[in-house]
C-alpha cells in the first residue's frame, strides 16, 4: 500500500428524514423506474431484484462518459434497498474520478409516517472529494423530491 493510500480517508453521505407517507408509498417511489426518473435520474434497466444491473446517465466529464453503473445488492420489500454505484475514469481527477460506492435506502415505519435513511458510502478522499462535495448537496435535493413524488403517489 502506498503512502497516499494509507492517508486516504473514506467518507459517507448520511441523510435521515421523516416523511408523512407510508413505507409502501415511499417504496413504490424508490423502486419504480418511471418514478425514479422524476426524483433522481432516468435509470436504464432498473428492477428491484438482487443481482440486476442498471445505469444512470449524468453529465460526462474529462475521460468519463457520465455513466453510473449500478447493481442491486439487497432488497427487503418496504424496508431496505441497496445498490452499488460506480463510475468515473482512472485518468480523471476531480469530477469524473473513479467512484466505487454503495447507496442504501432504509425505511422504518413510525407513527408520523416513515423514517428514511440514505447512506451513500465509500467516498475515498482525496480522490472522490469533488463527488462527495457535489453529491452531499445533490442528495439533499433528491431526498426532498422523493418526498414530493411520494406525496403525489399516496
Amino acid at each position: 500500500m502506498s503512502a497516499a493510500e494509507l492517508k486516504a480517508e473514506t467518507k459517507d453521505i448520511v441523510l435521515d428524514e421523516v416523511f408523512p407517507h407510508a413505507p409502501e408509498t415511499i417504496w413504490k417511489t424508490l423502486t419504480s423506474a418511471q418514478l425514479i426518473a422524476r426524483w433522481l435520474m432516468k435509470p436504464t434497466g432498473f428492477e428491484a431484484v438482487v443481482g440486476n444491473t442498471f445505469t444512470f446517465q449524468t453529465t460526462p466529464g474529462g475521460n468519463w462518459d457520465g455513466v453510473i453503473h449500478c447493481r442491486v445488492l439487497e432488497v427487503v420489500a418496504f424496508r431496505r434497498l441497496v445498490y452499488a454505484w460506480k463510475g468515473g475514469d482512472e485518468r480523471n481527477t476531480g469530477y469524473g474520478a473513479p467512484l466505487d460506492t454503495t447507496v442504501t435506502w432504509s425505511l422504518t415505519p413510525i407513527e408520523a409516517g416513515t423514517r428514511i435513511q440514505l447512506v451513500h458510502a465509500g467516498f475515498v478522499l482525496p480522490r472522490n472529494e469533488s463527488a462527495y462535495t457535489v453529491m452531499s448537496g445533490g442528495w439533499k435535493k433528491v431526498v426532498r423530491r422523493l418526498d414530493e413524488i411520494s406525496g403525489e403517489e399516496s
